[in-house]
């Protein structure tokens, strides 16, 4: 698991996940929260080599993904079940053990909004409403 700070075109951050050999990647805007009363939209994105799993640095203008990236929270994660199956199903219930993000999400695609998801935070012993993102780059001027 990786949830990475980037600066493309826009701040925002992507939430990485390994299954099947390649990190399958979604766009949040707003960051995952970690309050169960928020549901966070995660705009599915084209996959990432495992070798971006931890690349942190800026990527140049004119390329795909182009701006400042840096990694906000890493660590495992583990799928209720078969994670490639869940997706293609439309649900993703799993649990982070990051430093920044820990306990049950669910990754949910929304009904006739292809590729968008929303992300979830489960009611947990992690849970938290009071919890505020707090970014590690500044959005472009």
């Amino acid at each position: 698991m990786s949830f990475t700070n980037i600066t493309r075109p826009n701040l925002h951050f992507d939430l990485r996940l390994e299954i099947g050999g390649v990190l399958k990647s979604w766009a949040v805007p707003k960051g995952v929260s970690m309050n169960p009363l928020h549901k966070r939209l995660a705009i599915e994105v084209p996959d990432h080599s495992l070798s971006y799993i931890d690349f942190e640095g800026t990527i140049s203008a004119g390329s795909y993904g182009a701006g400042a990236v840096v990694v906000w929270d890493n660590g495992d994660y583990e799928a209720e079940g078969d994670a490639a199956a869940h997706l293609a199903k439309g649900r993703l219930n799993f649990t982070f053990y990051g430093k920044k993000l820990r306990g049950g999400f669910s990754l949910v695609q929304m009904k006739n909004r292809r590729g968008q998801w929303l992300v979830i935070k489960n009611t947990d012993e992690f849970a938290d409403e009071d919890w505020e993102m707090k970014t590690v780059l500044t959005p472009r001027k």
